[in-house]
């Protein structure tokens, strides 16, 4: 879901896996219409939208007969996203809540359409500390995901999850709560060209700039 920027809650919902989400070796994910065995999650409301199909048939006469048929099919119901959380917090955070997950010279900025660059890059030293930008819970931590190096990925919400990649070591593990400020890795160059970190915030699955998050500096 991360690497493709789908919902991993409309997801869950369609695939009717249930909190805490646990997906197993050799388990179908369905991804469209078209590929799983697994039944359509069913409407919150109960209530399912109709479509309608056509029959056809041939009567002895020889003429052909189309017969409209009806039926109900289960609609996903639309979750309007909570804005950002909001409290002061310690110094440093934006309005937000969010905090700068490193110090460094910004090198890479978010591409407007999340094609070229979906997040940013901040250029730094070997092994100096990449902190949590918020408060969450580690919900990756490993070299999986091609083209991010030793990534950790951290939910913080529903609707918000961030990710740091490219770090020469990771200090925390799946399933750890974070604050916001805590070191988290050690800045590095794995699955890339040079020392960086790569950060990114989600939003409902899909990247958003971080700039707009961060407080200036």
């Amino acid at each position: 879901a991360f690497r493709y920027g789908w919902d991993w809650k409309a997801l869950a919902a369609r695939n009717q896996i249930p909190e805490p989400f646990t997906i197993k070796p050799g388990q179908t994910i369905r991804f469209d219409g078209r590929s799983s065995s697994t039944q359509d999650v069913a409407s919150t409301s109960g209530a399912g939208r109709p479509v309608t199909s056509t029959s056809t048939s041939t009567s002895s006469s020889g003429s052909v007969k189309t017969t409209v048929i009806s039926k109900p099919v289960a609609v996903v119901p639309v979750v309007i996203p909570p804005s950002a959380t909001t409290g002061t917090g310690p110094a440093g955070k934006s309005p937000t809540g969010w905090t700068w997950p490193s110090s460094g010279i910004l090198i890479g900025k978010f591409s407007s359409n999340g094609s070229l660059n979906k997040g940013i890059d901040i250029a730094g030293d070997l092994g100096q500390p990449v902190l949590a930008a918020s408060d969450g819970s580690v919900v990756y931590a490993g070299s999986g995901l091609r083209g991010y190096g030793e990534l950790i990925i951290i939910k913080h919400s529903d609707t918000y999850v961030s990710a740091y990649g490219h770090n020469r070591r990771l200090l925390v593990r799946e399933g750890q709560q974070v604050k916001a400020g805590q070191t988290i890795a050690e800045m590095g160059s794995t699955g890339t060209d040079r020392v960086k970190l790569h950060f990114e915030i989600r939003r409902q699955g899909k990247p958003v700039d971080p700039l707009g998050f961060l407080p200036r500096r």
